[in-house]
């Protein structure tokens, strides 16, 4: 049994949410994308899932989601799959020092390809909920390197909105793959979002922790070149990234538009708070 039997008024009371937090996330700037998303389009394809905002927020007929990170997308996975193992399997877990270091070094150890898709899961997700500023990063090697959060009292297992998340992407097809795989799926009319880790907006902003592999300005390079692909086969795309010039010339033959958006997770933080980025798309 994997999936509880909710009824369908409580299925209309609940609205999916991140059930994770993510950097650069969208939940703040969800008012300026919605008011771009095309009026009309096929299937929907994010192929940098992250947190899923956007995703969380719309009803598509058809969705795509997928990412690089494995352990990312064996989350959403089993979150779709097998809610309720995965909450029974989250209650377990202790907001202290001691144990939060125990469960982050599983990933130094052989053992860790043997841990159940379930107990990977659930390791990802009380990691980032406890974690120094819900900071989701990795070393060179793939493991999880942030410290130890200092919270008051944190929310480990939301089990309400994990239930609406597991409703929200039954039926959704998810592919750990880069975001050079929407290629392979994406047809005449759909709709793509793209949140990729931004351009650096400083030398001393230049995070790309989300996978060990980096993202740096070759695959800058790259994702302009499948946007131009999917602008060929009239694909429809929409994309965020960080207000620069580099930006700027990087993504000149498209509509450009800059916006505010609220910035909580930085590990400055006289950083964070209100930072431009552009929003770019390849339609009216």
């Amino acid at each position: 049994m994997t999936r509880a039997a909710h009824t369908s008024k409580d299925s209309e009371l609940r609205s999916p949410r991140p059930f994770l937090k993510w950097v650069g996330g969208k939940r703040q700037l969800l008012s300026e994308l919605h008011s771009r998303i095309p009026s009309s389009y096929g299937a929907y394809h994010e192929p940098f899932i992250g947190g899923g905002a956007l995703f969380f927020s719309l009803s598509s007929v058809q969705s795509h989601i997928s990412d690089a990170n494995s352990e990312l997308i064996n989350a959403y996975t089993v979150l779709r799959d097998s809610v309720e193992e995965l909450i029974e399997d989250l209650q377990r877990h202790r907001y202290e020092e001691e144990y939060y270091y125990s469960i982050r070094e599983l990933d130094r150890s052989d053992s860790f390809e043997s841990l159940s898709p379930i107990a990977r899961a659930s390791r990802l997700i009380y990691l980032n909920r406890t974690c120094f500023n819900g900071l989701y990063r990795v070393n060179r090697k793939g493991q999880f390197n942030t410290p130890f959060g200092r919270y008051e009292n944190p929310t480990i297992c939301d089990t309400d909105n994990l239930r609406a998340c597991s409703e929200h992407l039954e039926g959704v097809l998810i592919r750990n793959s880069s975001f050079e795989g929407v290629l392979d799926r994406a047809k005449s009319g759909d709709f793509v979002y793209f949140d990729p880790p931004y351009v650096p907006a400083s030398e001393t902003a230049n995070f790309t922790g989300y996978a060990k592999d980096g993202f740096g300005p070759t695959e800058q390079e790259r994702l302009l070149e499948v946007c131009r692909e999917l602008h060929s086969r009239e694909v429809k795309f929409l994309l965020s990234n960080s207000a620069t010039s580099d930006v700027l010339d990087l993504y000149s033959e498209f509509q450009i538009e800059e916006v505010e958006a609220s910035r909580a997770v930085n590990s400055d933080a006289t950083k964070r708070g209100k930072v431009s980025e552009y929003v770019i798309r390849n339609y009216r």
